[in-house]
């Protein structure tokens, strides 16, 4: 299967099924002498597992990363970074009755068109925990952007219709409520609101929100490489993902220019923009204000209440998906979406060292 390796500079291979024996990434590319701990990967894996409140699965995993190379006394050392989390609480055992039918809403259908044949135990490769990899990589991608003074943030906008307003952003609260919303208050709402989708064996979808501060100006490529692009294939990658927008995003269709566009004027000798509605990226490179990215996530297809579908002969049927499921998947999401932005970020930032003559000067010639 190809499709796996992700980056340029600094590229992500992840590897692993749902339930076979283990997950994980190899990273290729991080530069050597970055402090890098397994506790460090884990405070990221932490806000993704399973079991952590009534709104995801009851899949008792504690998704404990081990680091088996390219780490040497608390420290990269340029080589692959080879990471492994080991999968211990799989029930194939749950999906043994739709082994021959076609889930609505999962890639069973078209996984089998192309292949011939799949591992239909929690959807294999196109599961979820498929992103494990991702977050682990995210996580040293993330400790790489803070040396540089590059900071992500990232939470639960919306889940089905409750929006915290950006005059209601408290971010100090996202990690007070099990939605990862930055609003204790519009968390309760969405609670009541997923409360009502769990009785009517529903689910919901969401949006996601992250925004990249302490950017410079110009990373990105201003033609098939532009910062926005590759964000946006990065997030569209996570399975869950239908949608992103940068800044005002689908807003700006409804928008005159005279209204879209961002001024620029002049505050301490530096350029900046007295409004954001690019997001932060102009002609596919960054302009040095605030990223912001809005990840749409669709309802968690696995739902116990019953379904139309077709088995794998031809026969139509109904079905009753059972097993553990997460009733809405964007609280679990949030980091993930964070990974990818980030090892995007590190990614371009690498590449953009040799934009210029004068970058490959302050590297070398201060050695000769």
């Amino acid at each position: 299967m190809t499709g796996s390796i992700f980056g340029n500079s600094f590229s992500v291979t992840t590897w692993g099924e749902s339930h076979g024996p283990a997950i994980g990434a190899v990273i290729d590319g991080c530069p050597a002498g970055l402090p890098l701990t397994e506790d460090n990967i884990q405070a990221f894996l932490n806000r993704r597992k399973p079991g952590q409140s009534k709104y995801t699965t009851s899949r008792k995993e504690d998704d404990q990363v081990e680091i088996l190379s390219g780490v040497f006394k608390g420290c990269t050392t340029g080589t692959a970074i080879s990471l492994i989390v080991r999968n211990t609480d799989q029930r194939s055992q749950d999906y043994g009755q739709i082994q021959d039918f076609f889930r609505p809403g999962h890639a069973d259908y078209t996984f089998h068109e192309k292949y011939g044949f799949r591992d239909y135990r929690g959807g294999g490769r196109t599961s979820g925990r498929e992103t494990i990899g991702r977050v682990a990589a995210g996580a040293v991608a993330s400790l790489l952007l803070e040396e540089l003074g590059i900071h992500l943030t990232s939470y639960t906008k919306s889940i089905g219709s409750i929006t915290v307003p950006e005059d209601g952003y408290h971010f100090n609260e996202i990690s007070e409520n099990p939605l990862y919303m930055p609003s204790n208050a519009y968390a309760e709402d969405a609670a009541h609101y997923l409360e009502d989708c769990i009785k009517n064996q529903d689910s919901s979808g969401g949006i996601i929100e992250c925004i990249i501060d302490g950017m410079p100006t110009g990373i990105g490529e201003p033609v098939f490489r532009k910062l926005d692009a590759c964000l946006a294939q990065a997030v569209m990658s996570i399975g869950a993902v239908k949608g992103v927008e940068i800044g005002d995003g689908f807003q700006a269709a409804q928008a005159c220019g005279s209204s879209n566009n961002d001024s620029f004027y002049e505050k301490n000798g530096q350029i900046v923009k007295r409004s954001n509605h690019a997001g932060g990226v102009l002609g596919g490179l960054s302009d040095g204000s605030r990223i912001i990215l809005r990840a749409a996530i669709k309802p968690t297809p696995s739902i116990a209440k019953e379904q139309e579908t077709i088995d794998i002969y031809g026969n139509t049927t109904n079905i009753t998906v059972t097993g553990r499921h997460d009733p809405v998947i964007v609280p679990r999401a949030v980091v993930v979406v964070e990974s990818m932005a980030a090892i995007t970020i590190a990614d371009l930032l690498i590449d953009n060292m040799s934009s210029k003559v004068e970058h490959l000067q302050k590297i070398y010639l201060k050695n000769l």
